[in-house]
């Protein structure tokens, strides 16, 4: 099968392979190991810093310029683009079997407008972001969302999201994303919510991921009594700017900034861990919060997305508003109850335990043979 995945997504020449944002890159081995031949159509520059793998599968890449309509400048630049990424496009999707639209974005919005002129090709499309019908997102992600949904103009197409909707066309396919495997699977121990509270954050720092909220939050939980810790894990532009607000208040030892680390040393912060925070502006599907669940962690999260979907609308854990009195009000109102914190965290384990990447393997193989 001749597999084409259309993206934002940079595709970067390291050498002799090819790489690209890491997370995305675990995602696209298990689709790529079910298909012969694999191609990208996405752009290749990208002048920030990028935490990268190498894709197992090597795929053939299609390069494409990036587009962006911030300025007038860059606007007018992109708008000279299109030609061309049509082009190239329209070249590529002729020759897959399979194409496989990853949104939202740019380059997704211009190959949803292109996929309907290929209704007998077998199509998949990922949408990372929130699909909920309500939210407030901009004009270019709604049209994303609305094409997709098209079940004239798309066709043969199944559309991937997180959360579960009402309303929705049948193409529409509730999905979920996984890091661990079953044999990852693993009773963990009951915590004690009476003495210190270890509260986590994996993220990347800024602005949409609210990370400062997170600090003010452990901080304003110390100021009331509680012992308490956070430790951040991620990376990001705000990161100067929260090590100065940490040193400026004192807090060094009590909240400390990791940067990027491996799997295994998130994985072990997290079984030592009682909370996560993950205050986000928008979200798709939080791994974040899925995975700190798997290891018994108790969820604080503002209520986006499908959040309040994996967290059973509080039951699994704390939904909480993007202000810090408010939050810290609820945190507050949680502690004071250990016996309901402790169920808690049993009910968010049991229920991200279904949610592996064995599962996640399983249902993508059905989408590449159906």
């Amino acid at each position: 099968m001749k597999f084409l995945v259309v993206t934002n997504a940079p595709t970067l020449k390291e050498g002799h392979s090819y790489q690209a944002y890491t997370p995305y890159v675990r995602e696209m081995d298990i689709w790529s190991a079910n298909v012969s031949e694999f191609r990208i159509i996405s752009p290749t520059q990208y002048n920030q810093k990028l935490l990268k793998s190498s894709f197992k599968k090597q795929p053939t890449v299609t390069s494409i310029p990036s587009l962006n309509f911030s300025t007038v400048v860059s606007a007018s630049l992109s708008v000279l683009y299109l030609p061309i990424i049509v082009f190239r496009l329209f070249k590529a999707m002729f020759w897959a079997d399979h194409i496989h639209l990853r949104c939202p974005g740019n380059i997704g919005l211009i190959g949803c407008f292109v996929q309907v002129f290929f209704p007998k090709k077998l199509k998949t499309a990922k949408y990372a972001g929130n699909w909920d019908p309500k939210a407030k997102q901009p004009l270019s992600y709604k049209l994303q969302k609305w094409i997709l949904s098209h079940t004239v103009l798309t066709k043969n197409m199944t559309v991937l999201v997180y959360g579960d909707w009402p309303n929705q066309t049948k193409n529409i396919k509730s999905f979920f994303t996984a890091t661990y495997r079953d044999e990852d699977r693993a009773q963990v121990d009951p915590k004690v919510y009476t003495r210190d509270l270890n509260f986590i954050f994996v993220g990347s720092l800024v602005a949409g991921k609210r990370p400062l909220l997170a600090i003010k939050i452990v901080e304003a939980l110390i100021e009331k009594g509680a012992k308490a810790t956070l430790a951040l894990y991620g990376d990001g532009v705000l990161k100067p700017e929260l090590q100065a607000y940490i040193t400026k208040n004192k807090l060094e030892s009590v909240i400390v900034l990791h940067g990027n680390q491996c799997s295994e040393t998130v994985k072990s912060a997290l079984k030592a861990s009682h909370f996560t925070i993950l205050a986000s502006k928008s979200e798709g599907w939080p791994k974040a919060l899925a995975e700190a669940m798997f290891f018994g962690v108790i969820p604080i999260s503002t209520s986006i997305s499908c959040v309040p979907n994996m967290l059973d609308n509080g039951n699994r854990g704390l939904l909480i508003q993007p202000n810090l009195k408010s939050a810290v009000m609820t945190i507050e109102i949680a502690l004071s109850n250990t016996s309901r914190l402790e169920q808690m965290a049993i009910l968010a384990w049991d229920w991200s335990q279904y949610y592996t990447l064995d599962l996640f393997e399983e249902e993508i193989q059905k989408l590449i043979k159906r």
